[in-house]
């Protein structure tokens, strides 16, 4: 008997029939007499309602500025995943299975104030842990705790995965199976790479990275809660067959674990390849090669909320000038810009530059580490098919390349290849 916390996404729940598979799944696991805890999503496209709704609220009302009480706009999201627990626990019951519900305060999982976007500060897991113990199934609303002012607080877009790995650190479950539209994390965007291969494993680290450079599987929180507690963590598809062969294996379901490296026996150099579509670059030229010009750019920047991922300084002949290129996403350009123009009196720059419609290309695997000549391995396959980099950044697991947008796809197959990745 193990103890397992299931999650399922929006696609999971999208309408009642598929509420009623996810029950089959859960009873499966019931039955095989594992103790249960469910943690779910809002149905498809709920959230996104729920949001339209707040936001044209104060429109409607007469207001011409669009502003809100963050503590009211998690009232009305959070309600998105009360009614899909609620509706999953009816179906448990109906076929004979001891479930209830539980909204985030419930439990309570305790959050910080940052309406929206709150992080998790604490969950007592007792009662749960008791309820599930007598053989009752939690199902659990996704997406929410309590915070310090005693209201509903909501953990951002993605909340549901992190609130799963969470509960299960809580109630030292022995794994997390998170149930999503695709059967397991690839090699690469299968749409892209017909070739790309399921990982049977995949190494925390190297999933936090695949996360963060383009990949939608799993949000990046839920995998850095997953790391940082050691959570076994298995992605699968809900739209599998909940009888099938193999379906209940408690060690080795279908699926790919992330788990920690020492699981992994045969390490591959690279795992996989990620991209990040729409991202910009931003240029200054002519800076005064001074102490404390960086802080003077990127300072603002973050106070602005600006994300800044890769950064290149290169110095002049006479060290007295240089010149600072960075990237940011493409939405946040012309804010960026506006906050460096606002500064250019502080920061002391000749001219800036911007381009949009670049894309980040990265190579991942933690086979780096002991591995000679991989980005060598990368910018030679780039350069054969007449792709220009950008710029460059590296860390101990990764390789980022950012390229032209029109050169996304043609670059994610070549290093796919270049790899061997595409091969059994």
């Amino acid at each position: 008997m193990a103890r397992i916390v299931m999650k399922f996404g929006g696609t999971s729940v999208a309408d009642l029939d598929r509420i009623h598979n996810v029950a089959r799944h859960v009873k499966r696991e019931v039955e095989a007499g594992h103790e249960v805890a469910i943690v779910v999503s809002a149905m498809s496209g709920k959230t996104n309602e729920l949001v339209g709704w707040v936001d044209n609220m104060p429109k409607v009302a007469g207001s011409n500025a669009p502003f809100y009480d963050a503590r009211e706009y998690d009232a009305v999201v959070a309600s998105g995943e009360q009614v899909t627990s609620g509706l999953l626990a009816i179906a448990l019951q109906s076929m004979g299975i001891n479930a209830r519900s539980w909204q985030g305060w419930q439990i309570p999982i305790r959050t910080d104030n940052a309406h929206g976007a709150a992080r998790i500060l604490d969950i007592d897991g007792t009662e749960i842990i008791r309820r599930m113990g007598e053989g009752q199934v939690a199902v659990v609303a996704g997406f929410q705790g309590i915070g310090p002012d005693n209201r509903v607080a909501t953990l951002g877009r993605g909340g549901s995965d992190t609130s799963a790995v969470a509960i299960a650190a809580a109630v030292k479950a022995d794994r997390c199976d998170i149930y999503t539209d695709v059967d397991g994390v690839y090699t690469t965007d299968p749409r892209i790479e017909p070739k790309a291969r399921r990982l049977k494993k995949i190494a925390f680290e190297e999933m936090l990275e695949m996360a963060s450079l383009g990949a939608k599987v799993l949000q990046v929180r839920s995998v850095e809660l997953a790391m940082v507690h050691k959570v076994r963590t298995f992605v699968r598809s809900s739209f599998e067959d909940p009888d099938a062969p193999g379906m209940g294996d408690l060690l080795n379901p279908p699926g790919t674990l992330i788990c920690d490296e020492d699981e992994i026996v045969e390490q591959e150099v690279v795992t996989g390849i990620a991209y990040a579509k729409d991202e910009a670059q931003i240029s200054l030229r002519r800076l005064a090669d001074r102490p404390g010009v960086s802080a003077a750019i990127f300072g603002p920047l973050a106070e602005a909320h600006i994300n800044v991922d890769m950064i290149v300084q290169n110095i002049s002949e006479d060290g007295s000038k240089t010149d600072m290129t960075f990237t940011v996403p493409s939405g946040d350009v012309n804010k960026a810009l506006a906050v460096l123009s606002e500064n250019k009196e502080k920061i002391g720059y000749d001219v800036v530059q911007s381009e949009a419609g670049l894309v980040k290309v990265s190579v991942i695997g933690i086979g780096m580490r002991s591995h000679a000549g991989v980005a060598a391995s990368a910018f030679r396959a780039l350069a054969e098919k007449g792709i220009n980099i950008k710029a460059i950044t590296t860390s101990e697991i990764k390789i980022s390349i950012l390229i032209d947008g029109p050169y996304a796809e043609l670059a994610v197959r070549t290093l796919h290849s270049a790899y061997g990745l595409d091969k059994s």
